[in-house]
């Protein structure tokens, strides 16, 4: 398979670091844990917005600039309307429902366990930023059959979730019983289940990379016994497990990517595979980036946290690394 990267998808990239980097600076991200309006409609998303027909196009695509949101560690209801909301809207947009062609949406799907399966629970969690969006798209499990409505947000009962990662925020949100629902295929929400897994994998890498990328420059510059840290071979044995971590996890998300687009018939241990090699990679980027930086990188004013901590909320997020290996072997020991 070719890996190669398109002249068009060079640009996609391109194009969506350099709106990054002059729009996502981490002065933004801190300022969005105090004010949630700087990557809301009047902020970040405002550029972002612009973007959003990535959702319903191809993976490849939506990976590319996903990663690149992770690089940034960019807040704002950007992930949540492209990843989840725009799929299930495309497929939803001749349901009549004017709610389901809004600006910004989330997805309501995983029940009490957390885990993203259909289910017939009065409240879903793990809906992220319930309080940016216009609209939650409800996935239910009823008598009938697998269904999907939604719902203007702001007419919600919801409840924030504390975690460690305030630049991206969950909710609790009840059922309402107003609900007006359709019948949605199964294999609908199994498509939209494996974007996710795999976008999300792709913004976990650009997290991790900029981990990664901060931890080696940070070890060429600092010096310990008139020698840079990086000299040191436990260091030297750190950086080069997270580099090849990245390599693989990098190689599993795109590879998943791909399958995904070409409709392969091992799209779905692809992307069970990319989903927990991401998610280590990223755990693994985290837990070492802080250690080489020392005592620095357990202050708060560095902002190695605002990605360390968002590594950490994310990788468990659609499933954590050991979730996606026993599905995994529930596929291939069968």
């Amino acid at each position: 398979m070719d890996f190669t990267l398109t002249s068009e998808q060079e640009l996609l990239r391109e194009t969506a670091r350099r709106l990054l980097a002059s729009d996502c600076p981490s002065s933004l991200v801190r300022a969005h844990l105090d004010d949630r309006s700087v990557a809301g409609p009047a902020g970040l998303w405002r550029q972002l917005s612009e973007w959003t027909e990535l959702g319903a196009g191809p993976l490849v695509d939506l990976c590319l600039f996903v990663e690149e949101t992770g690089a940034a560690c960019a807040p704002g209801p950007f992930f949540a309307t492209t990843v989840l909301y725009a799929p299930l809207a495309e497929a939803l947009v001749d349901s009549s429902d004017p709610l389901v062609c809004v600006d910004t949406g989330t997805v309501a799907l995983a029940g009490g366990a957390g885990e993203w399966t259909p289910n017939g629970e009065g409240i879903k969690t793990f809906v992220l930023d319930a309080d940016l969006v216009d609209t939650v798209m409800f996935v239910v499990e009823g008598s009938t059959g697998l269904a999907a409505g939604a719902y203007p947000a702001e007419r919600l009962s919801r409840r924030e979730v504390a975690t460690l990662d305030r630049s991206r925020r969950i909710f609790e949100v009840e059922v309402p019983s107003d609900l007006r629902t359709v019948a949605i295929d199964p294999e609908l929400l199994e498509g939209l289940l494996e974007r996710a897994w795999v976008a999300s994998s792709a913004e976990l890498l650009g997290t991790a990379r900029w981990l990664f990328d901060q931890a080696l420059e940070y070890a060429k510059q600092r010096h310990q016994f008139g020698r840079p840290i990086g000299s040191f071979q436990a260091l030297q044995h750190k950086l080069a497990n997270m580099a090849l971590a990245l390599e693989r996890a990098w190689a599993a998300t795109y590879y998943a990517a791909m399958t995904v687009d070409g409709a392969d018939g091992q799209r779905h241990t692809a992307a069970h595979v990319a989903a927990a090699a991401a998610r280590q990679a990223a755990h693994l980027c985290a837990t070492d980036a802080i250690q080489i930086h020392g005592g620095i990188g357990f202050t708060f004013e560095h902002d190695l946290h605002l990605w360390m901590r968002r590594a950490y909320t994310t990788e468990r997020l659609f499933g954590t690394a050991d979730w996606h290996e026993d599905r995994l072997a529930d596929l291939v020991f069968v």
